[in-house]
């Protein structure tokens, strides 16, 4: 039998992994939760009803049906065993494997307070992105029957937690929906009037931006009617709100629909690792790896992308941690892979080297900010010129060519028309959005 590669989740490190693997000689087995790859830098957009779940995902069978040597299941593994080298399936299910590539990606983290979940979903996965855009439509459907006004401005007032990409890119386009999709299409309400807040714990948004970007993206989500609270924290949330603590004191924040996008903790599949090999984790549940993406005494088990806390190692400078973005994933996927067939051939593996291509955000309707790394230095620019490249780059990283037909034909539309075809909800005889956070 040939060496058994077993790579556990099918995001963007391991699928990269997997097609790096193509001509090894190895056998591969990716299991994944869902049947289906996801473009999550654009999940948001399904979440605003700007595209469909298709446009942005592909089954994962589909991606692999050229490559005879990878074999795909859909399952859930629970536990590893590091020394039997097998991997248990919540079905009780076992797979063996030779070398392992765990990259089981990360959730959600409200800091303790798991309570706020069902009142406050965040944004991870096609369901997540399905139960918000239920929310906001039926938040405006539920106003457009409301006789009270005090009522009805809580259901018109959408709250987003957490300035960073996500939370930028979800609050600038919940405004561009009432100020720009939804008008003429009621007849007791103007969705003109709804309020959208960002609420953010930190002094600025998009912490991981130069302080002038982060001031630029602040500026231009102002501009589209987002109103930005910085140095706000959370410490309640519940069906009718949410409480803040700022620094002219408390306050409370009125809502039927807030999202979250705060926080983020490694997948527990990690807890399970540490369980089965001693690992390390860092506060966030990650994975302490080696320079060699391995874990200590496990050389044959490498942990990559979201749940991996890994650091670049580049001769001659400090490590310094690696940012957990879709580039990030790719290269460690990349990495792994070449480890694996360095094993095989007998020779010394590599330390991960991770190269910064840079960060991007978009705010809205052309706004964005973009911070690129160039061999001459950071190239930093903002507004349309900016919301161009990030439309392009998304669009060639997509996977497949109709993929990106369809986006580019999509927003195409959307942006000479300001419609969004994608304001579907499977539950639209709920008049409340605030049904199932109380259920």
């Amino acid at each position: 039998m040939r060496p058994q590669v077993l790579i556990i989740g099918c995001g963007f490190g391991g699928l990269e992994a997997a097609r790096a693997l193509r001509a090894a000689d190895v056998d591969i087995t990716v299991v994944d939760k869902t049947n289906h790859h996801l473009f999550q830098p654009l999940l948001y957009q399904v979440a605003t009803a700007g595209l469909s779940a298709p446009s942005i995902a592909a089954p994962i069978r589909h991606l692999f049906r050229r490559q005879p040597n990878v074999t795909t299941l859909l399952g859930e593994v629970i536990a590893i065993d590091a020394q039997g080298r097998t991997a248990t399936l919540k079905d009780g299910a076992l797979l063996r494997w030779d070398y392992l590539i765990v990259a089981a990606g990360a959730t959600h983290s409200y800091f303790g307070r798991d309570e706020w979940a069902g009142f406050a979903p965040g944004l991870k996965t096609l369901q997540d992105a399905f139960e918000i855009r239920r929310r906001v439509l039926l938040a405006f459907e539920a106003a457009e029957r409301e006789d009270d006004e005090v009522k009805r401005k809580a259901l018109l007032q959408f709250v987003v937690v957490g300035g960073g990409p996500t939370g930028v890119e979800l609050a600038g386009t919940f405004a561009e929906i009432a100020r720009h999709t939804l008008p003429g299409e009621f007849r007791r309400i103007d969705p003109r009037q709804a309020r959208v807040l960002l609420v953010e714990g930190s002094p600025r948004v998009l912490q991981a931006m130069p302080e002038s970007l982060s001031e630029r993206a602040r500026e231009q989500l102002t501009a589209l009617g987002v109103e930005v609270k910085l140095g706000a924290r959370v410490t309640g949330i519940d069906a009718e709100g949410l409480d803040l603590t700022t620094a002219t004191g408390a306050e409370r924040l009125h809502s039927r629909c807030i999202v979250w996008a705060a926080g983020v903790a490694a997948s527990p599949l990690g807890r399970a690792l540490a369980d089965a090999t001693g690992c390390a984790q860092d506060r966030a549940g990650r994975v302490v790896v080696e320079p060699n993406l391995s874990l200590k005494d496990f050389p044959r088990i490498q942990v990559i992308g979201d749940l991996a806390a890994a650091r670049s190692h580049v001769p001659g400078r400090e490590p310094r941690p690696v940012p957990g973005v879709s580039p990030g994933a790719k290269q460690m996927g990349r990495c792994a892979a070449a480890n694996i067939r360095r094993q095989l051939a007998g020779t010394p593996t590599q330390p991960f080297r991770y190269r910064d291509y840079g960060n991007l955000a978009t705010i809205g309707r052309n706004s964005a900010v973009v911070d690129l790394g160039t061999p001459v230095g950071a190239l930093r620019f903002s507004g349309y010129p900016a919301w161009l490249f990030w439309l392009f780059a998304h669009v060639y990283f997509l996977i497949g060519f109709r993929n990106r037909f369809v986006v580019l034909l999509d927003w195409a539309w959307a942006y000479w028309t300001h419609d969004r075809h994608a304001r579907v909800v499977a539950t639209a005889s709920e008049a409340s959005p605030a049904h199932d956070a109380q259920a």
